[in-house]
């Protein structure tokens, strides 16, 4: 299963204490996969979709507890669900539809009539535990959470534009969380990217054990990384000592062809000698082999006058 599959089934199977946070999960849970459908006689019902059979059931149990009503699943319903199909629950007039749907901030009323609201309602999320509830609500409504191995991202797809900016408000209300907004074809997509983020809103939602597993995979991938990192770093180290000892090889050549090694004083005949034997030595080895040792830095500087008196020679 998908990383942000074993999220959701770790979240459907948390409970909630607290009436507030029970009604604010809800209405997070049919703002974002719930659909009001006609019943007949002016009457209305409540169609939740989802892909995941825990979420279902999880949502199926909360409506129970809170409103006492059953939430009639589709097979319950006599209907016949195709491989693929969503699983539904489906709320009627008899199981107080509208009451929900006016408790949840979805129904509301303005100049005497009616009218199904885009966004949050506020009334909803005034405490921090409501807010982590609603926000639950949300990701299992209509949150995903990319495999942290392939890469960090975690989005939830809002149908307006409206619903997009208190999804972000909503998750921007906790600090350290930076979430942005970006149109995709009709919907809208609130998304996260940095991995510190991520593992904040998997504690938010109190998905503790995907948490876990998302730091394990973020700290092998930092060290395969720090490791790479050493690995180019001293690879690019050993290019530029061999680079370095191979233009000392040659100014040394150059010397010991136009005017013979001997041409050189005493000290710097000793380095280019020593050169010349251990062609692949760095400076730190060069400089441990002389006798009295020397330091690296004099090795350099040694090595440096050579080269000086090799560009002064004619070609």
């Amino acid at each position: 299963m998908s990383f942000s599959i074993d999220t959701k089934n770790e979240l459907a199977h948390l409970s909630q204490e607290k009436k507030c946070c029970m009604i604010a999960e809800i209405a997070g849970f049919i703002r974002m996969c719930g659909s009001i459908r006609l019943a007949g006689g002016g009457k209305i019902k409540i169609v939740l979709s989802t892909d995941n059979l825990a979420v279902a059931r999880h949502y199926k149990i909360l409506i129970k507890e809170y409103f006492g009503v059953d939430a009639k699943s589709d097979e319950e319903q006599g209907m016949t669900r195709k491989k693929g199909d969503p699983y539904l629950l489906i709320i009627g007039a008899e199981e107080m539809s509208e009451q929900i749907l006016r408790e949840t901030g979805i129904l509301m009323i303005r100049e005497g009539m009616n009218y199904i609201s885009d966004g949050i309602y506020e009334g909803l999320i005034k405490t921090k535990c409501c807010r982590k509830a609603y926000l639950r609500g949300v990701f299992l409504g209509a949150g995903t959470i990319s495999d942290p191995k392939k890469g960090y991202h975690m989005e939830i797809v809002c149908s307006s534009q409206v619903l997009a900016n208190d999804v972000k408000k909503l998750i921007n209300s906790f600090v350290g969380l930076h979430a942005k907004q970006v149109q995709r074809k009709k919907n809208y997509v609130v998304y996260v990217k940095e991995s510190e983020q991520i593992i904040d809103i998997l504690n938010i939602l109190k998905a503790h054990g995907q948490l876990l597993k998302f730091e394990d995979v973020r700290i092998m991938k930092e060290m395969r990384n720090k490791a790479n990192r050493i690995n180019n770093c001293d690879s690019a180290n050993l290019d530029k000592t061999l680079n370095a000892a191979q233009k000392q090889l040659e100014a040394i050549q150059k010397i010991e062809q136009k005017k013979g090694l001997s041409f050189l004083p005493e000290k710097l005949h000793q380095v280019a000698v020593l050169r010349l034997e251990n062609p692949d030595a760095s400076l730190q080895e060069m400089a441990d082999m002389m006798e009295p040792p020397l330091k690296k830095s004099g090795m350099n500087h040694r090595l440096k006058k050579i080269e000086e008196i090799a560009n002064k020679l004619s070609v």
